[in-house]
């Protein structure tokens, strides 16, 4: 089923880089979040590195929870990694050299009014320099701002195409990496 357009898919700002990737199996879908992985490892090592922000839409199934469990795995993370339908987020502290690197994987799903992005208060999360990963953003509407990037997930059978859009420097380049 086609990923409705909306908001969340469209930012109001220009698309700096688009791409859209076969994911044939689950293989290739793991396959594709070591390599982001391995992009964000880059683009994090830029001393201008600010954070970032991506947003992952999709239907229910569509591979969403799974691109972010392949992506923490490819940043080291080797525990569990729950999906946050429940909790609304799930924090990683991942050691690095110098300190630690924080990503957060938000689920919205929950989220009945845009309002309950604000009362939950977690802008802060946003402005701490971590990866932030926000499944269903489309629940908080325009209030998570515009993203470094967009990953929409829609199923073709067994299949996944991934159509992606960098809205920054810093997304633009984790993209031409993957």
């Amino acid at each position: 089923m086609p990923v409705a357009p909306d908001s969340s898919l469209h930012p109001p700002a220009s698309v700096l880089l688009e791409r859209t990737f076969a994911l044939e199996n689950l293989a290739a879908t793991e396959a594709f979040g070591a390599r982001f992985a391995t992009a964000i490892e880059a683009v994090r090592a830029r001393p201008a590195f600010e954070g970032l922000h991506v947003q992952l839409l999709g239907d229910l199934g569509a591979g969403k929870t799974t691109l972010v469990r392949a992506t923490l795995a490819g940043l080291g993370h080797r525990g569990r990694v729950r999906s946050p339908t429940y909790t609304l987020v799930e924090p990683y502290a991942l050691p690095r050299d110098g300190g630690q690197f924080d990503v957060y994987h938000f689920d919205l799903y929950r989220f009945a009014d845009p309002a309950e992005w604000a009362d939950a208060g977690f802008r802060e999360y946003f402005d701490s320099g971590a990866v932030c990963l926000v499944e269903w953003p489309e629940k908080a509407g325009e209030l998570l701002g515009v993203p470094d990037l967009v990953f929409a997930l829609e199923t073709e059978g067994e299949r996944r195409r991934l159509d992606a859009r960098a809205y920054s420097e810093s997304g633009k380049a984790c993209l031409e990496r993957c």
